[in-house]
């Protein structure tokens, strides 16, 4: 374990603070390095009213996955600590997501959260502990390369999550450790057995941690009534063809459930905020030559500006990286062209880089490039 945690430190003298959401991974997390004789620390974060979520079975960090956590501690003998984060991440995760939304976006709040709670707060709350490391139970490879650490994509791809660890900076990967980036999930759970630990059967949660039931549009307008607002669906020459029940229920690449009928196959190709229009055409509108992005964060070596980078990348955490070109441009900005037009794409989105299965950074998609003459 100490050759995993590349800390080079007799584990009996180390603190190592983990981040204890109450899953399988991070309490089998835990318990590997308890058995390694590291002086670990148990962290949960609260991100809602303990009331409110007490019974939701697939939101973490509230509720029963405090409980579960705290039971595992327990069980482990390690101290455990519940950080009220509730109106941080509201501000910065649940409050982004609904504008993101409004806006005609598509957030990855998974990353935000990342990006803000998870490797902000908690970072700082570890340190503040005397940690010489904080560990997270997700799935990717910390290695430490020729000019620092570097992150890889886990051993197993269907469990890889290295698209949501995308903005993580160099100074926080010098810090953060991922111990379970060389398991399957199989292999984890065997050990979550091993250690008899309660939660060895628990499924993953699938959904947005904070809308448990998939329903992103109840939530948009709880938190901002009258987002639910009318308008036309139109095509991209402005030709009325129905009407829609709020831009919110709709996202770029859609297809099915548009509610209206026309003779070939549309999509929708953009959303429209400022005039509450849902603009449709056929699935080549949809071609994109590459994206423009914002709020670049780079993990590779040092680049100078319009300098033109080979790499693979990809948007959504699902698929496989593919072929493309990153020229960096000045104040966080990027342009990442394509080598073949791809579908789907839309603002919000994340562009993640790769270099084989080195994870070398990403962006926020601000406009696509279309391909659609």
């Amino acid at each position: 374990m100490t050759d995993i945690l590349h800390l080079n430190r007799d584990p009996k003298d180390t603190r190592i603070i983990v981040a204890m959401s109450g899953g399988v991974d991070s309490s089998v997390a835990a318990a590997l390095l308890v058995e390694a004789g590291y002086d670990v620390v148990g962290l949960t974060m609260q991100l809602y009213d303990h009331g409110e979520t007490i019974q939701r079975k697939k939101a973490c960090c509230a509720g029963l996955d405090i409980y579960d956590a705290r039971t595992v501690a327990e069980k482990l003998g390690i101290p455990h600590y519940v950080l009220d984060y509730e109106s941080r991440f509201k501000e910065s995760v649940i409050n982004e997501f609904v504008d993101s939304y409004l806006m005609g976006e598509t957030p990855v709040p998974c990353v935000r959260c990342n990006q803000t709670v998870k490797f902000q707060d908690m970072y700082t709350m570890a340190r503040d502990l005397g940690g010489h490391a904080l560990v997270t139970g997700h799935y990717v490879q910390w290695q430490l390369g020729k000019a620092g650490p570097e992150m890889y994509r886990a051993v197993d791809p269907t469990k890889d999550q290295s698209y949501f660890l995308f903005a993580t900076t160099p100074d926080q990967l010098s810090y953060i450790r991922f111990p379970l980036g060389g398991l399957s999930k199989t292999e984890t759970r065997d050990h979550a057995r091993r250690f008899n630990l309660r939660i060895a059967e628990k499924p993953d949660s699938q959904d947005i941690c904070f809308v448990p039931d998939g329903n992103y549009a109840r939530i948009v307008e709880r938190l901002r009534p009258g987002a639910l607002e009318s308008g036309d669906i139109v095509s991209m020459n402005g030709e009325v063809l129905g009407k829609h029940t709020g831009i919110i229920n709709y996202t770029v690449g859609q297809r099915k459930g548009l509610g209206i009928s026309h003779s070939e196959p549309l999509y929708v190709v953009r959303l429209d905020p400022e005039k509450h229009q849902v603009i449709v055409g056929p699935k080549e509108a949809l071609a994109c030559k590459g994206v423009v992005l914002k709020d670049l964060n780079w993990l590779g070596e040092s680049v100078s500006p319009n300098e033109a980078i080979a790499m693979t990348v990809k948007f959504r955490s699902s698929q496989e990286p593919f072929p493309a070109t990153l020229i960096f441009k000045d104040k966080g900005y990027a342009e990442v062209i394509f080598k073949q037009p791809e579908y789907g794409v839309a603002p919000g989105q994340a562009c993640v880089f790769y270099d084989d299965n080195r994870l070398l950074g990403g962006g926020w998609i601000v406009q696509p490039l279309s391909s659609f003459e």
